[in-house]
């Protein structure tokens, strides 16, 4: 028998997957990390390998997995739209197929098991802010679709498994975050936004910027995962998880200029299809059951996400120009 508690990760290599890797390395767990690296990257969790309760695994969540684990976290799926719709079917594939897999794997250890969700399930939303109980506003045949549907069809999956089997479940539907590790390539604003700037090139909005988007620093986003798998067992979500601060893309682009002292212009270009008009979650659940909101303000959090990038560009990682 262990003495720790092992805790399987799928998607441990991404952005936020990584951050979850580390948290839980720090707080004493044995972690296996599991990432087929389609969007990830193994840079993320180099630094992670030589520590012995860290195991990494090159698997695809498509096909089924045998471990044996303590809890899982539901992590892999490509999360930004450049990476979701380069391969649309196996974006669904992933969602479905991945949460069945895991699903059965925590259905036969009986153990619990956290479903990272995403704002998307609420679509181009008609209220706002965002509650959990909004059923969404989604073109189920939209570009966005794969990602959008696969989602809420996993979210059905998770519910489905919990009131059949019941299963210990918690769904956690994650609005924008941000931080280091992010993908530089990844089309999310963030990261677009900063390698613009950085590289001097123009900041890229579409649409006339006044579109909102909430930002969540990665490390309050990790703290609340954490709060919301280990504290209030009857309570399965779905929980927003986000960040409540409203801001403007324009704003955003604009601050982001000024922090990273560019001479970048602003270009505007057409607004894609489906892309939501604005993006704020309602946080009072996630308030009542586990006391959480927040702490990294947004100038804070992007200072910490571009000292990031520009190490990854003087790194020589990345190309400058």
């Amino acid at each position: 028998m262990h003495l720790r508690k092992r805790v399987l990760v799928t998607g441990g290599s991404g952005f936020l997957g990584s951050h979850l890797c580390e948290r839980l390395l720090l707080e004493g767990c044995e972690v296996i990390c599991v990432d087929n690296f389609f969007t990830s990257s193994r840079q993320n969790i180099e630094h992670l390998l030589p520590n012995p309760r860290f195991e990494l695994i090159r698997h695809d969540v498509t096909f089924p997995l045998y471990v044996e684990v303590d809890e899982i976290y539901n992590l892999a799926c490509p999360a930004s739209p450049i990476h979701y719709q380069h391969d649309p079917v196996q974006t669904i594939k992933t969602c479905v197929h991945g949460a069945i897999n895991m699903l059965g794997l925590a259905k036969r250890l009986r153990i619990p098991i956290f479903q990272a969700s995403t704002s998307e399930v609420y679509g181009d939303p008609d209220v706002h802010p965002q509650p959990e109980s909004y059923w969404g506003n989604v073109n189920p045949i939209g570009h966005r679709s794969c990602y959008d549907e696969g989602k809420r069809c996993a979210e059905s999956l998770f519910f489905a498994y919990h009131r059949q089997h019941s299963l210990p479940i918690k769904v956690g539907r994650l609005f924008n975050t941000y931080g280091p590790r992010m993908h530089p390539n990844d089309g999310r604003v963030v990261s677009n936004f900063i390698m613009q700037a950085l590289q001097g090139k123009p900041i890229t909005i579409y649409g006339d910027g006044s579109q909102t988007r909430s930002f969540c620093y990665v490390d309050d986003l990790v703290e609340l995962m954490l709060r919301f798998m280990r504290n209030d067992k009857e309570f399965c979500g779905p929980l927003n998880m986000g960040n409540p601060g409203e801001f403007s893309i324009l704003g955003l682009a604009k601050q982001v200029i000024e922090l990273t002292n560019s001479s970048s212009k602003i270009s505007l270009e057409p607004l894609p299809t489906d892309d939501p008009k604005q993006r704020k979650p309602d946080i009072t659940l996630a308030k009542e059951h586990y006391g959480w909101e927040p702490e990294v303000r947004l100038r804070e959090g992007l200072m910490q996400t571009i000292s990031y990038f520009e190490n990854l560009l003087a790194s020589g990682e990345l190309r400058k120009g």
